[in-house]
This record gives structure tokens, sequence and C-alpha cells, in this order.
């Protein structure tokens, strides 16, 4: 199954959809070696935190190519995937490795689905791209039934301390080197910088979700500060 919606995206929204077009040909490659292949660690233990019954339904939110929606299929193979991207280029790459999730074309902030859909909402490398966040945290809310569980894997805002310069020198030197080496849009991933670097601290978006409604929030840092996972239920 596959669906277009109309996307209402303001100029900063649209100005990242055609930053994720350039690089959907090699995203997945790149979040390899920026991650130094932890990613693949960190979107199991996503799903493991989801937590949901064997046959659950999971959205997974910001799907890009689908690597979280495949992790769900290999631990919960009963599992349905809805998978909501709003880069068309990503869904296309991602429904060509796996036909088994709904590839669906929307927006993280109007999601057409009704409420109370979904067993579990889980998200990979989203909430820092999108220009509201306390909106997606509550969209998502809506579309979980009640007792889902929201699960976030993002960058966050790295905190000062003993590992300070060794984040500075990934984020300023090693990632635009790997861009170089590896992307046709190396340019591009200076957003990644930007954005890890200008996000919400883990407490912030911690306080975010509780505010939108969410109880038994928590979150574990990741890669030096970096990067966390964050959860909670409905």
């Amino acid at each position: 199954m596959e669906q277009t919606v109309d996307l209402p995206i303001a100029k900063q929204a649209r100005n990242i959809q055609g930053l994720f077009t350039r690089i959907a040909s090699h995203y997945d490659l790149m979040n390899r070696l920026m991650t130094f292949g932890q990613d693949q660690r960190w979107r199991r233990e996503v799903i493991r935190r989801a937590a949901p019954a064997p046959a659950a339904h999971f959205l997974d939110l910001g799907t890009g190519t689908g690597d979280l929606a495949r992790a769900a299929l290999r631990q919960f193979p009963a599992a349905r995937l809805t998978a909501v991207d709003f880069t068309v280029e990503m869904l296309r790459l991602g429904k060509r490795r796996d036909a088994r999730p709904a590839w669906i074309s929307a927006d993280a902030a109007c999601l057409p689905f009704p409420p109370q859909t979904f067993d579990a909402a889980v998200s990979g490398f989203l909430v820092r791209n999108v220009p509201d966040v306390p909106g997606v945290l509550r969209e998502q809310r809506r579309v979980l039934k009640p007792g889902g569980r929201i699960v976030i894997l993002d960058t966050t805002r790295p905190r000062p301390g003993i590992f300070a310069p060794l984040v500075w020198l990934h984020l300023h030197l090693v990632i635009p080197l790997l861009a170089r080496m590896f992307a046709r849009h190396g340019r591009d991933y200076q957003y990644l910088r930007d954005s890890t670097e200008n996000f919400l601290p883990a407490e912030a978006l911690a306080i975010h979700m509780q505010a939108a409604g969410f109880r038994e929030v928590g979150f574990r840092r990741l890669m030096f500060g970096t990067v966390a996972i964050h959860w909670g239920v409905k």
C-alpha cells in the first residue's frame, strides 16, 4: 500500500525535505559511518523499548528508508508496520528494499490516521528536523492507543565535559570528511552538525513529552551524549 497526501509544509520543512531527497541514496551508508555502526544497535533498542504485543501495529514516523520498520519486523515478524515520511525518494528506496510495510507520504505534524490507531510510535532521527516539536509529539499521542508507547531515537545537544573536544572533532572534522568521501552532497551534512548542536538538550525533550501528555517518560544518552533514546506511555 502506498498513499500520498497533501503536505502542509512550511518553508523550513520544504528545505529539509529537499535536503533529504538529495541525500537519500547514501543516507543509510552515512548513518553507519557516522555512528561507527552503532545506529543499528540503537534501532533494535528502540523496538525493544516499544515492547508491544507480537502482532502490534507500529507507526514508524520519519521512516527514511525504513531501517526502524525492518528492525521491528525482524523482532516482531507478525507485526503490522506503517512507515511514514514526507520525502518521497526515501519511501521509494525503502519500498524497493521491503514491500511489507505500508509506505505513506505524510507530514509528521498532520498525520492521516484516526485517533487510537497504533500500539507503538517509533522514530529515528526525526524530531530535531521538525519545526514544531510539541505539535508532532501531540500528534503521535493522538494516534496512539491508550497504553501505547512512544520511543524516539535522535541526536541531542552535546553537554560540556571531558568528551566535549572529541564530540567537536567528530561533528566538525570527521563527519565533513566522511561526507566528502562517500556522499555526493557533502555540504548537506553541515546541517547534521548544526541541527545537533542547536537541538534540545535531552532533558528539555523529556519535558516536552510530559507536556504533550506522556507519562513514565525517560531517556538514555548514547555516543558521548550526542544521541539519546527517549520513551513514554500514553
